[in-house]
């Protein structure tokens, strides 16, 4: 019985497609919110040059978003243990709908990015606690759960950019009341489709997720994963700029890189991960996404544009396996872990479009990729130096694991 009164066996197995409404409620909701992310690359010439903006005032659209979504998340915790998991994804999908509205309505550049701020807050709110209900309603244990809510995440992705291309062709407004339309539905369905979940027997506190940040398996993971991050987002906002496409055609080419994102977290990386183990998988994808920036900066048009869509592959392979590490290195509550570890990665989200076009600034066009090669090496690294500390912890939680879920979070 799912904590929603749906029993799994009444919806057909435990496939990751064989799911309670409730689930794909929530994942659908989850889909809209991601492509809140991208939405905007597309349109952020456009939005430039109708605000009369330079890219780097037009970059903090991203970097405003991820500040607030990064220390939000201490706060989301804290709320959904004391008002349940239902009505603080209500709370999220509700200041979604309000602050992407107003990011419509815009005047400044300024107006936009406070209303992107606001935004991120109930981002925060709905992400952090969409997993830990996706995972705790899901049939089939914690592996079909991650995988469709990575699945949730690479077709918002995917779907963001386009949805930003197709809209924003007429007006760079129009994606930002479009997201407000979609998320009204999904506060709709999660009203409809979701029950309260039981709260947990501890509240969360404020500081919960940070001292879960002491383990030095979480650390080590959350460290990896903010340099990765640093990378992922150099080229998610700074590379419109520099491909200089017509929304239509830079949406084609993120829709591309979104669906490779999608394939590859949901396809293959589990596959490769069976095979070779997460550290393995997820170091050897950090020195390929590292090489692909290089020729990314320094090629031509052709190449930067193939090189954006095949660095998607690799940011598949990393999501899946940094979600599962996170939620499953530590033998803190999945919710803590996962604010804690999304606090520290979401700063680099943060960082990446305020220093990408500074750096092009203060240098050249090149430099910026270079910067991001750099830190998602510096992610290698760290998986490299601390692979035993990872290992081992793997191996003395795998058995809680087993039994509490029915699946091994690790295949290292």
């Amino acid at each position: 019985m799912t904590p929603n009164g749906e029993n799994p066996s009444d919806e057909g197995a435990t496939g990751i497609l064989r799911q309670p409404k409730a689930v794909w409620a929530t994942a659908g909701a989850s889909v809209v919110a991601f492509m809140g992310i991208g939405l905007v690359d597309p349109i952020l010439p456009s939005i430039a040059e109708g605000l009369d903006a330079t890219p780097s005032q037009v970059s903090l659209l991203f970097t405003s978003y991820f500040l607030i979504t990064a220390v939000a998340m201490l706060v989301t915790g804290f709320v959904s243990s004391r008002i349940g998991g239902r009505r603080t994804l209500l709370a999220g999908l509700a200041l979604v709908v309000v602050f992407a509205a107003l990011s419509g309505t815009s005047s400044s550049v300024a107006e936009l990015v406070g209303f992107r701020a606001g935004w991120g807050l109930g981002n925060a709110l709905f992400v952090s606690t969409a997993l830990a209900v996706i995972v705790g309603a899901a049939a089939g244990g914690s592996a079909a759960a991650i995988l469709l809510y990575e699945s949730a995440l690479g077709l918002g992705m995917a779907c963001g950019p386009l949805a930003g291309a197709l809209l924003g062709d007429a007006s760079w407004r129009y994606p930002f009341f479009g997201t407000a339309a979609l998320m009204a539905i999904g506060f709709l369905c999660i009203t409809a489709f979701l029950r309260e979940q039981p709260k947990p027997a501890r509240k969360t506190a404020l500081l919960d997720p940070v001292r879960a940040l002491g383990h030095g398996g979480l650390a080590s993971v959350a460290a990896s994963a903010f340099f990765y991050n640093y990378a992922f987002f150099t080229i998610l906002a700074f590379t419109p700029f520099v491909l200089d496409m017509s929304p239509y055609r830079s949406g084609a080419v993120f829709f591309a890189w979104g669906l490779l994102l999608a394939v590859f977290s949901v396809v293959v990386a589990p596959r490769l991960q069976r095979r070779f183990g997460s550290l393995k998988v997820v170091g050897g994808s950090l020195v390929l996404l590292a090489a692909d920036l290089v020729v990314l900066g320094y090629g031509d048009h052709t190449t930067a544009v193939v090189c954006t869509i095949v660095s998607g592959a690799f940011i598949g392979m990393n999501n899946t396996v940094y979600t599962e590490l996170a939620l499953g290195v530590s033998d803190a509550p999945r919710p803590v872990a996962s604010a804690g570890y999304n606090f520290v990665r979401w700063f680099a989200a943060a960082a990446a479009p305020y220093f990408a076009p500074k750096i092009e600034e203060w240098s050249d066009v090149h430099v910026p990729f270079v910067v991001a090669a750099v830190a998602a090496l510096a992610g290698a690294v760290i998986v490299g130096a601390r692979r035993t500390a990872l290992t081992h912890e793997a191996e003395v939680l795998e058995p809680r694991h087993a039994r509490e879920d029915g699946v091994t979070v690790f295949a290292d």
